[in-house]
Order: C-alpha cells, then sequence, then structure tokens
C-alpha cells in the first residue's frame, strides 16, 4: 500500500506563452553535445552504446511513462515501478509525475486550447518543442496524479529528476575508462561515450518522442472517429516502438497495446507480454471486442470519420 501522501507544493504558474532563456539552456546545451559528434573520432562502440541507449530508454518512456504511469493499462511491483521511474529520468524528460499529469491533460482535451501541445492551435513547432519550456508547461500539476503522488519516492525523484541524467553521464564516464584501459582495441573512451551514449542517443530521443505530441496529430491515417486528430503512422511507430499507432490509442488509451492487429508494429507491448510471462508485469489490459466490432464499422463506412478540426482550430 502506498505511504501517507507528501505535502505537495501547489501549481502557481500559470503562464503557458512565454519561455525562458535559461529553461532552454539545458536542452540547448544537449543538443550542442550531440553536435560534438562531428568533431571528435568516430568509433563503432560509441555508436552501438547511443543506439542501445535510445531504443532501451524508449521502452521505458512508452511503457512505463506513457503506458504505466499515464493511463495504468497494467500493474507491477513497487519496487519496478520505481526502477523504471529512475531509468525512465534518465532520457533527460523529467520525472514520470511530470510526464503522467501532462500526458492526462492533453487526453482531457485533445487538440482543444487548453492541450498544452496540440499542432492545430499554437503549431507544429510549438507543440513539438515549446511547450515544455513555458513555466505552466516546466510545472507538475499534482491534481492531475492523486494515484501517485502517494508514494513518498515517486514524489522524491519527481523533485530530484536530476539524478538520472548525471546518473548516467557517470555512467558512460566509467564504461569509457573501462574500455579505454582494457579493450583499447575498441577505440573509445569516456569523453566520446559521453557525447554519443548521451549527447546524440538522448538528442534523438527528444525527437523522436516529441514527433507524436506534433506529427502525429498531423501526418497519417485515421481508423477511428475521434473529436481529435489524432492518425496512425506507421514510420512513428517504428521510431516510437509503437506509439505511432496514435489514433488507436485515443480511440481506446484504456490498453496495454497500441497496434491493434498483429500487422501493427508494436514492440513495446510485445516486450511487456514477454516480461508478463516473468512476473515483473501483469493484468496487460487487453483491446475489448467493442474496440474491433468499431474498427471493422469504421473500414465498411470511411466517410464516418473525417479529420476532426473544429472552426476554432489552426496552425499559427
Amino acid at each position: 500500500m502506498p505511504d501517507a501522501a507528501p505535502t505537495l507544493p501547489p501549481v502557481r504558474c500559470a503562464d503557458d506563452r512565454s519561455v525562458r532563456a535559461r529553461d532552454i539552456l539545458p536542452i540547448a546545451l544537449i543538443h550542442l553535445l550531440a553536435l560534438a559528434a562531428f568533431f571528435i573520432a568516430f568509433s563503432w562502440t560509441a555508436l552501438i552504446v547511443a543506439a542501445v541507449l535510445f531504443f532501451f530508454r524508449m521502452f521505458v518512456i512508452t511503457a512505463f511513462y506513457h503506458r504505466y504511469f499515464s493511463h495504468r493499462t497494467f500493474r507491477t511491483h513497487r519496487l519496478t515501478q520505481f526502477l523504471f521511474a529512475y531509468l525512465g529520468t534518465t532520457a533527460a524528460q523529467r520525472g514520470p509525475l511530470w510526464w503522467a499529469a501532462h500526458h492526462r491533460q492533453h487526453h482531457r482535451h485533445a487538440d482543444d486550447s487548453p492541450d498544452p501541445h496540440s499542432p492545430w492551435w499554437k503549431g507544429v513547432f510549438w507543440s513539438h518543442t515549446g511547450w515544455f519550456l513555458t513555466p505552466r508547461g516546466r510545472a507538475t500539476d499534482w491534481d492531475a496524479i492523486p494515484d501517485w503522488r502517494k508514494f513518498p519516492e515517486l514524489v522524491w525523484l519527481e523533485r530530484f529528476h536530476l539524478v538520472g541524467p548525471l546518473g548516467l553521464v557517470l555512467f558512460l564516464t566509467a564504461l569509457g575508462v573501462c574500455f579505454q584501459h582494457f579493450t583499447p582495441s575498441l577505440n573509445t573512451g569516456p569523453v566520446q561515450l559521453i557525447i554519443w551514449g548521451f549527447g546524440v542517443s538522448t538528442t534523438l530521443l527528444y525527437h523522436a518522442t516529441f514527433t507524436i505530441n506534433s506529427l502525429a496529430h498531423t501526418l497519417g491515417s485515421r481508423r477511428f472517429h475521434t473529436p481529435d486528430d489524432s492518425r496512425n503512422n506507421f514510420f512513428l511507430a517504428l521510431l516510437t516502438l509503437g506509439e505511432g499507432w496514435h489514433n488507436n490509442h485515443h480511440y481506446y488509451p484504456g490498453t496495454a497495446r497500441q497496434g491493434f492487429f498483429w500487422w501493427e508494429i508494436d514492440p513495446t507491448y510485445w516486450t511487456l507480454k514477454a516480461l508478463s510471462y516473468f512476473g515483473v508485469v501483469w493484468n496487460l489490459r487487453p483491446v475489448p471486442a467493442k474496440v474491433y466490432l468499431a474498427a471493422q464499422e469504421h473500414a465498411e463506412r470511411p466517410h464516418i470519420h473525417p479529420p476532426s478540426h473544429s472552426p476554432h482550430r489552426g496552425a499559427s
């Protein structure tokens, strides 16, 4: 059972338009670190480390930050819950409670003005990067996550979410030193691994994740009629390990899978299913039969689900 809920600061930041230079700086520095890869020697080891960290952290973001903390589509142990919450912070996308609070707000007001990152009322660029740099975008709405704020270890991690990125940099430094001293034939070292394993990998992870806010609401097909402009996009599903089936998700967000059919690639769900066989996770919520009936009906009558552009919408 969760411990008693800790005292939490109220959310006073209502400014969702201005962007402060000090909030841009950390993101800019990570991008500059990625650009440094063009000015150092290349090694396949560094590239492999970057790729592994990209896909591993993408899985943690999609499986736990999104499908678990935001939508509670499966269950897990409290220790596993905290472990993956910590691993998610290494993606430098703040803590899981901030992530879940904003995502729940997105679903409550999808593609309408209270939606924190809709491309239809502030533009695609804003939905991709600008929204989370505002005071309101950076704040955690504790009222949106009453289920999670009862866990003091998650609240602590939320407040000190920088321990994840810093821990990853220290790990890459130690790994680079070990490679340099014990396997010099790999032609890598701590600086190279930090640039590739953290700078390049995190930058790519940022923009792959952000495409679901921006491109998955502008490019792709619509199987279901939803009040928003969510789209299914095969290429985004490949890039994000299954998150690209966004129209599916907005029609029925309460399932652990987003690729509703066998041909809709969803590696995150496949991995969760494998973990369930070992008791790491359980109670993966399935796609109900009524959803498949609706999909069949919509396939037979495609005219009933045109894009849902409200009169007040429009990219700026």
